[in-house]
């Protein structure tokens, strides 16, 4: 049968995990951690699974949860919601994703998404009827980190832009957006009738004292703006799968339209435990930069006596290594070889990209206690 999707095969996240399990290496691939969230938090699932909370949540998710979720905005951004209009818990970041592509992105199109991009993104729109435009992240000399090309953005939108699609902090780079970010694409996008869709689940994962800047701290761009974020990484549990957008009334209107056909709801225990959480916990997510923070300097100082090079990312649990000192090789070639040949599994940056234009560059994940970072880089130091 001809595929929908004729161009996308299995994610690289499944094809290294799998490989990294078969030659029995260590996965710093995958961005998951090894750890299991606080005891507090399982004994709070535990506690709902046993009291009764297993039959369907409200399809916007548990109201408890999402009152928990405008405390936080208001509390971290300033920005004042409405749990009823404007939060709506979802099967993950990714079916947020997906669901607001779907609810905005009709056939014809174009979205805009910046490479290296997160590999969820084209798909979705794909299958929406759009158009995926690719602009590359950029390098100078005068800011060495990867940024966004505001000229190369501003000559792209079109009247046919109907989305762009920001990931900050930046996976699978680790860099962040600035105040003056916001106000340059503020600019560009101020006289269109272009939607914005912010990927921010790294959102209490930035380092050296910067702040996350969220869209929903901009008064325009919130406007106009779907913001996704995930508990699965806050709270150090990617297997639940429980993640949340924050939109205006209209946009959550015509996202829930779409989030009941995929999933309706979500599971409804964990919802009543992390809503207890976030409650008895406020500081879990304030103390997240310093704990991650910590693991990304241990990481790094642990391989600096390796031929690898490197720049200490601004945020996410993803550090890039440079290989271009040992090797020519391409970087899905090498990464497959380090997981055979020293059993330690990596992400190649090029698969994120329509054009590669940076292909010696791998993904490392350090959200792992301190003994697997420990003995991943004594093997990548041997190199």
């Amino acid at each position: 049968m001809d595929s929908k999707l004729p161009a996308t095969g299995t994610t690289i996240f499944a094809v290294m995990s799998s490989l990294a399990e078969e030659c029995d290496a260590i996965n710093l691939s995958q961005g998951f951690p090894n750890f299991n969230p606080s005891q507090k938090l399982l004994d709070l699932v535990g506690q709902y699974l046993n009291s009764g909370a297993n039959q369907y949540a409200p399809m916007p998710g548990v109201p408890a949860l999402r009152k928990a979720i405008a405390a936080k905005v208001q509390t971290l951004y300033g920005r004042s919601v409405d749990f009823e209009s404007e939060i709506t818990v979802c099967d993950g970041a990714t079916e947020g994703l997906f669901s607001a592509i779907q609810a905005v992105v009709r056939s014809g199109d174009e979205v805009i998404v910046f490479d290296p991009a997160y590999d969820s993104y084209e798909p979705s729109v794909t299958l929406a009827g759009g158009r995926t435009i690719h602009i590359p992240l950029i390098t100078s000399s005068d800011k060495p980190d990867f940024h966004i090309d505001w000229e190369r953005l501003k000559d792209s939108v079109t009247n046919k832009t109907r989305l762009i699609i920001l990931n900050f902090p930046h996976n699978p780079t680790g860099v962040i957006l600035s105040p003056d970010d916001l106000d340059k694409l503020a600019d560009i996008i101020r006289q269109t009738k272009t939607f914005l869709l912010s990927d921010e689940v790294y959102e209490h994962i930035v380092f050296d004292g910067a702040a996350h800047e969220s869209l929903l701290k901009h008064d325009e761009l919130w406007a106009r703006t779907f913001v996704v974020s995930s508990f699965g990484k806050t709270y150090h549990a990617t297997g639940w799968k429980v993640g949340y957008c924050v939109a205006p009334p209209a946009l959550t209107n015509e996202f829930r339209k779409i989030h009941q056909w995929v999933c309706y709801t979500v599971i409804t225990p964990v919802q009543h435990a992390i809503a207890d959480y976030m409650a008895q916990t406020p500081d879990h997510y304030s103390e997240l930069p310093d704990f991650y923070e910590q693991k990304r300097n241990h990481f790094c100082q642990l391989v600096a006596g390796s031929r690898f090079t490197l720049r200490p990312t601004n945020g996410t649990f993803f550090q890039i290594l440079d290989y271009s000192e040992i090797t020519d090789e391409d970087d899905v070639t090498y990464a497959k070889s380090l997981t055979r040949e020293i059993g330690v599994a990596s992400i190649p940056i090029s698969v994120f990209c329509e054009q590669p234009f940076a292909n010696h560059l791998l993904r490392f994940c350090f959200a792992k206690d301190d003994h697997i970072l420990e003995e991943a880089a004594a093997r990548l130091c041997q190199l």
